[in-house]
């Protein structure tokens, strides 16, 4: 198989897990904040957060992966990002896939119209991909959340 000249060439993939196999609790403020951090008066804590039991609703069928490249910028995806991955969802037309196609690891967006795919990258310098049936085409999960610094 040729591998396709708009794909990444590298993939990194991750296991979730948590510190010591234990939930890492982080503190949930029982206040909304508009623009910086809940009022002094708030002294306690009504939650704890879970990063694991938010990103994470099927352990058995998720897998999170590290991003190469900037063809998803337009989602707010660049390259360094991570990407928790449920490979137990259904695939649907517009949602944000990691595919191997043709032996090569892609995130685009799936594009289906009647029987056709297609893999759209959400930023205009790159093209779209259609899938063709001599392809070797498969979708390994669906993105749920997308992790990045905010700068």
């Amino acid at each position: 198989m040729i591998a396709h000249p708009l794909l990444a060439k590298k993939i990194q993939f991750f296991t979730v897990c948590s510190p010591n196999g234990k939930p890492l609790a982080i503190p949930l403020f029982n206040s909304l904040v508009s623009a910086g951090f809940p009022s002094p008066a708030t002294d306690y804590i009504e939650l704890e957060l879970d990063f694991n039991s938010l990103l994470v609703s099927r352990p058995s069928s998720t897998f999170c992966v590290r991003v190469l490249g900037e063809s998803m910028k337009d989602a707010n995806i660049h390259t360094g990002d991570i990407l928790v991955v449920d490979k137990a969802l259904n695939a649907k037309s517009g949602a944000i896939v990691v595919a191997i196609l043709n032996g090569e690891f892609v995130v685009k967006r799936l594009m289906i119209e009647g029987k056709r795919y297609k893999l759209v990258p959400d930023n205009s310098s790159y093209k779209t991909i259609h899938i063709n049936s001599d392809d070797d085409f498969e979708i390994w999960g669906i993105v749920t959340y997308v992790i990045h610094k905010a700068q």
